[in-house]
């Protein structure tokens, strides 16, 4: 992802991350209009069903998903494709304190890395994080009494698929191109991109369960994993990880990137009105790999705190829920 933008002085997609200027203003004010009020109701239901566990593991989430969405890896054709994460989200948190850290990291990379733009994130919480994580959770749902780490493929590669096919729409609604060319482009090449998601989303089950194993509602017997160790290792984890996607990502354009180029329509993204951390390269450090590197730990932390925050919120609203006297009529 982050070579994928040096090379070019447009303000690029990112797989699924649609700049400003490739949805018409109708299309991205009424994603907008269901976005909030998915958020809306998000907030209250996570807040009523509020599991104590996922305190710590909303914030390592959110700071993983972020990480993991800088490594590009390479898929067919020059192609690349990066992790997005909903699924995963929403099979360890359920969907709706997922979709509130799908929409914490969304919105933080539009505002601070001006990744995706600003009138077309209502747009990008709804494709990256209502579409996946709902798509995710319903399909494990589904086939995790057969297996759970099959279950956890096909439901990371569905919800890819299924957020690109709902992204082919809205550029067709906004006149960016025909439905026929874009939706058979889109649905192609994230077919492959989907494959990655599934691995990723696979592995990082079983690497929770080795961890969490009562996250699966498994006797834990012999040993105890505290809140502080799953904070600091999965906070490592995740800036090991973005640390390693700033040298090794596929300098290869991506999924929408890919298609916006192949079909004519690449020059029609606009550039953010202001800048933060531009394209995750920390401004005046010449060195670009250090201004990466600098970029995604400054990232990675802030979506763990954010995430963290988040918790923490949802926790004190359900204490007030669970504490409020019952009046009767």
């Amino acid at each position: 992802m982050l070579y994928s933008i040096l090379r070019s002085p447009v303000a690029a997609p990112e797989q699924l991350h649609i700049p400003d200027g490739f949805l018409s203003a109708p299309v991205a004010i009424l994603a907008w209009i269901v976005t909030i009020a998915f958020i809306v109701v998000a907030v209250r239901r996570a807040s009523r069903e509020f599991d104590e566990r996922l305190v710590p593991l909303m914030g390592v989430l959110a700071a993983f998903i972020f990480a993991a969405q800088a490594f590009n890896f390479p898929v067919a054709g020059g192609t690349s494709g990066h992790f997005l994460g909903g699924a995963l989200a929403a099979i360890l948190l359920g969907p709706w304190p997922a979709l509130l850290v799908m929409a914490a990291v969304i919105g933080l990379q539009g505002l601070i890395f001006q990744d995706g733009g600003l009138l077309a994130m209502g747009a990008n919480i709804f494709v990256m994080g209502i579409v996946t994580v709902w798509t995710g959770y319903f399909v494990y749902q589904g086939l995790q009494r057969f297996n759970r780490y099959a279950a956890g493929f096909v439901a990371g590669w569905l919800s890819v698929v299924l957020a690109a096919v709902v992204t082919a729409f809205m550029l067709a609604l906004s006149g960016t191109s025909s439905l026929g060319v874009v939706l058979t482009a889109m649905a192609g090449v994230h077919m492959l991109i989907g494959v990655g998601e599934g691995l990723i989303t696979a592995g990082a089950l079983a690497l929770v369960k080795a961890a969490l194993p009562g996250m699966f509602g498994e006797q834990v017997t012999g040993r105890k994993s505290d809140a502080t160790t799953v904070l600091a290792g999965g906070v490592v984890l995740a800036l090991v990880v973005g640390i390693v996607a700033v040298f090794f990502a596929s300098p290869s354009p991506d999924g929408l990137e890919r298609v916006a180029e192949d079909k004519g329509f690449i020059e029609a993204a606009q550039a953010a009105p202001f800048e933060i951390i531009p394209d995750y390269v920390f401004p005046g450090v010449s060195n670009e790999a250090l201004a990466g590197v600098i970029a995604v730990v400054l990232g990675t932390l802030l979506l763990f705190a954010v995430g963290y925050g988040i918790a923490r919120t949802l926790r004190r609203r359900n204490q007030r829920l669970v504490e409020a006297p019952v009046t009767l009529e």
